[in-house]
């Protein structure tokens, strides 16, 4: 026997309901003290302009709604960010398109 570690593999299953999943056109990323949380949104209606009431300078408003919240440990924030990268790159490449917006 060996005393290496095993390698961990999960096993992930979608349940039918969620198998089309929900389109978000934005997300929002914070914290708390034992999880990052994602917010993805989407828009409800049309984007407005929209003045401040304090300083009386003009905005784009965006009314949105979050569609799913996800909270993840911190240990994996690093896991997730790496899988975003790699995927990402793997975008560009396949497709020739820069995701980058400039």
């Amino acid at each position: 026997m060996t005393d290496e570690p095993l390698e961990t593999r999960v096993e992930i299953t979608v349940p039918p309901e969620a198998e089309v999943g929900a389109f978000a056109a934005f997300a929002s990323v914070w914290r708390s003290r034992d999880s990052f949380v994602l917010d993805f949104a989407t828009e409800v209606r049309p984007p407005e302009v929209a003045e401040d009431r304090a300083t009386g300078e003009r905005y784009v408003h965006v009314p949105a709604r979050v569609v799913a919240r996800v909270r993840i440990p911190p240990g994996q924030v690093w896991e997730l960010m790496r899988a975003l990268e790699q995927n990402l790159s793997a975008y560009e490449r396949e497709t020739g398109t820069s995701t980058h917006g400039d």
